[in-house]
């Protein structure tokens, strides 16, 4: 639960232009640009003219999983606070700045990342791209604007002790992962958020945000030239060098268990995983395409026809590839009424054991193929999605080319392919289940 602002009035104009422009036509011809400013810093850029519009991603490497331990939500806090104030503006004046020049300003922390996006007319460049260089440089953290945000993400963290789907989340990182910092809330606890110190902060910005892992993706009205610039401007006054990022790699413990936790709720919410694949395994398109014809597409995957469809046992179900930096999971999850949870845990785990026997079919390939390369384009509705993707490329090292790339390494999945994976990949057996709810017939087992 990363906090955000919410979106100012004077935004609303500017947050039409930044969606909805993208065109089909352009999103075929988008051209890539790498570009090393003099001070040394990498960008990736997609020159868009069509629009004054500059929209900039950037990204960390490092996110909350290396918050100490006891202060947990320490990324998140430091995310949502460092807008408020900096240099010799404090939390009003640069608010304001940000609302009378339409500039969108936002910062969030993940469990590997810590970054943020700005998006700007170009007309106010120059005062935006100073406001980001303040807020990453000289964040004040006054006393007002840190309480306050804190009072508002404790609100949130206690709103979560009662959500099942939050509470499941937890207890199911927990378990997968009880000695390593994946383990650990991510946001933090009510009490690790309060240990936080303004001190802690500050020697996460000195010590967390640097040149050496930073990560930028570019779009918008700008050329090389001027961004080389921009780029030096804005970052290149930041550490040379941060604290190690790189997690030990680990793997989750499959237990093969289901954890029930009781609450008062008419309805179970049901999460479970396993071990999944890495974003670098040659077999990761492979398995992508396989999670889609098992559990991701929407409307289409066996666990929505077998699950809902022809038995109505939930309310919502599926699967999705989850890879981490260090670890890498196959995560699912469905919703039901308490007396049809055991009935549906059955399904899924005959669903699961099918998967990985007999594979897809050669329709349920060529349907899957058609889906995701069709609607790939549908992936570039605006400049603040590519954006975002050009960093997700360059944190995968996926290579400069991999928009040209990525339909080719669908299409080129075989059913072979398919069912080779789904035998190797999918172990029912080692499925980690936790229900929130009150589930008849069910209970934890160890």
């Amino acid at each position: 639960m990363t906090y955000f602002k919410k979106t100012a009035p004077a935004l609303f104009v500017l947050a039409l232009l930044f969606t909805g422009l993208v065109t089909t036509k352009f999103a075929m011809a988008v051209e890539v640009q790498s570009l090393t400013s003099p001070g040394g810093l990498t960008a990736w850029l997609v020159r868009d003219t069509n629009n004054p519009i500059i929209t900039v991603n950037f990204s960390f490497r490092g996110g909350s999983a290396l918050d100490p331990v006891g202060k947990e939500g320490l990324a998140n806090l430091t995310s949502s606070v460092i807008d408020e104030g900096a240099g010799d503006l404090d939390s009003m004046t640069f608010q304001q700045t940000l609302n009378d020049l339409a500039i969108r300003l936002n910062f969030n922390s993940s469990r590997d990342t810590f970054g943020g996006r700005l998006q700007t007319l170009v007309k106010n460049k120059e005062t935006a791209f100073r406001l980001l260089r303040l807020a990453l440089t000289k964040p004040r953290f006054d006393k007002e604007p840190v309480e306050r945000i804190r009072a508002q993400i404790r609100v949130g963290l206690k709103q979560e002790l009662e959500d099942p789907h939050s509470i499941a989340g937890k207890k199911m990182f927990e378990t997968l992962y009880p000695d390593h910092p994946y383990g650990r809330p991510s946001d933090g606890t009510i009490e690790s958020l309060d240990a936080v110190t303004v001190d802690d902060m500050k020697k996460f910005m000195a010590t967390r945000i640097g040149r050496d892992n930073l990560i930028i993706g570019v779009v918008g009205d700008i050329d090389k030239v001027e961004l080389a610039k921009v780029l030096d401007a804005t970052f290149g006054s930041l550490p040379a060098t941060t604290t190690p990022w790189k997690l030990a790699d680990v793997k989750p413990t499959q237990p093969g268990r289901t954890i029930v936790i009781k609450k008062p709720n008419p309805q179970s919410a049901i999460l479970f995983a396993q071990e999944g694949l890495a974003r670098s395994d040659p077999d990761y398109y492979t398995a992508y395409v396989m999670n889609h014809i098992f559990g991701a597409g929407s409307f289409t995957s066996r666990l929505y026809s077998e699950v809902r469809e022809k038995r109505g046992l939930v309310y919502s179900v599926g699967t999705s590839l989850h890879p981490m930096d260090a670890s890498a999971l196959i995560f699912g999850s469905a919703g039901t009424a308490n007396a049809r949870v055991q009935e549906t845990l059955d399904v899924l785990a005959v669903e699961w054991e099918k998967m990985a026997k007999d594979g897809a079919t050669e329709k349920e390939l060529e349907d899957a193929k058609t889906f995701l390369t069709g609607s790939f384009p549908l992936r570039f509705s605006s400049s603040g999605r590519i954006a975002s993707m050009l960093v997700g490329i360059q944190l995968a090292e996926l290579g400069i080319d991999y928009l040209k790339r990525r339909n080719g390494l669908i299409n080129a999945v075989t059913r072979e392919d398919i069912n080779r994976i789904a035998a190797k990949l999918l172990k029912q057996k080692n499925l980690v289940t936790v229900i929130v709810g009150q589930p008849e017939s069910v209970t934890s087992s160890y």
